[in-house]
């Protein structure tokens, strides 16, 4: 039997997401208290998310949400990494208030978003590992947040995953809203 890699990549790059979901979730937690979520978006929605984060480049002006669109439509498919709100009782003051009582509600948990970085930082990792090329985007992030994929979570980033013969997340050029 021969079997050509063209013909067997679209599966191993889903596997070695896969695999990445488990460095996500398995990466150290602030306190050790588990508040990531982490979901695999393929398919259809896959374009769904392309077209929330060109809804969002519309409201807001920030054409870089233009090219990351058509930018995740080049990827096998897009991790989305997220962490549950949830104060760990430290008092601490890294999220810029001096207790976790003063905190406003919608100001994130320094240790959430340490956390969330913590297992974007693993899972890309892991793709480096298995030579899956890879780019962290917040704009996808923000666009899986808006469509609620990861419900509850207040802090959430992407990562596209492609195996080609170039990187297609990197050298990218701007985009215009009009082209």
């Amino acid at each position: 039997m021969i079997q050509n890699e063209r013909d067997l990549r679209h599966e191993h790059v889903l596997a070695v997401a896969r695999q990445m979901m488990t460095a996500a979730r398995t990466a150290p937690k602030g306190k050790g208290i588990d508040v990531v979520e982490v979901a695999m978006v393929t398919d259809d929605d896959l374009q769904k998310l392309s077209d929330t984060m060109r809804q969002i480049s519309e409201e807001t002006g920030m054409k870089f949400f233009l090219r990351d669109a058509d930018n995740i439509l080049q990827a096998e498919c897009v991790i989305i990494i997220g962490t549950r709100e949830q104060a760990q009782g430290l008092n601490c003051g890294h999220c810029g208030f001096a207790t976790c009582a003063a905190r406003p509600e919608g100001v994130p948990c320094a240790l959430n978003t340490v956390d969330v970085g913590i297992a974007v930082g693993s899972a890309c990792a892991t793709a480096a590992d298995l030579r899956v090329d890879t780019r962290v985007m917040f704009s996808a992030g923000l666009a899986a947040q808006r469509l609620q994929w990861l419900p509850q979570c207040k802090s959430v980033l992407a990562i596209p995953v492609s195996a080609s013969s170039k990187n297609p997340f990197f050298d990218r050029k701007p985009k215009e809203a009009n082209k």
